[in-house]
């Protein structure tokens, strides 16, 4: 059994210290706000609720195909983004072959776009 140097706890002692702070700050506030705090439930709070609007069908209805595609399209630009911002950031250091990369990238989605956008996946009726 391996004798524990002292000097190797005593590093570990502002982490415990914090996560000690943080629990009792978080307990002496949950509790306040049970002593203080004022509940007055009724029927129209305690209903369940969808996004403001009372229930009104069955939750297993179909949605529209548009609604999948706009989703798709979402994801497809947010991931273009994220590739993009790194890029602009980093554009001096990672060289011409890199910007071209970038370029034949972004032709891509461009691509992508323009055929979503003649399909009519952007037209909402």
């Amino acid at each position: 059994m391996a004798i524990v140097n002292h000097l190797d706890l005593q590093s570990y002692l502002p982490i415990v210290a914090f996560l000690a702070m943080g629990l009792t700050m978080s307990l002496v506030l949950l509790v306040l706000s049970l002593l203080r705090g004022k509940s007055r439930p009724d029927p129209e709070k305690n209903a369940p609720y969808e996004c403001g609007f009372k229930e009104f069908s069955d939750t297993r209805v179909k949605f529209d195909v548009r609604f999948y595609l706009v989703a798709i399209l979402f994801i497809i630009f947010d991931i273009e983004v994220a590739f993009l911002f790194p890029w602009a950031k980093n554009l001096k250091e990672i060289g011409i072959y890199s910007f071209w990369s970038m370029i034949v990238f972004l032709g891509v989605l461009t691509v992508a776009f323009v055929y979503e956008w003649m399909k009519g996946a952007l037209e909402w009726e």
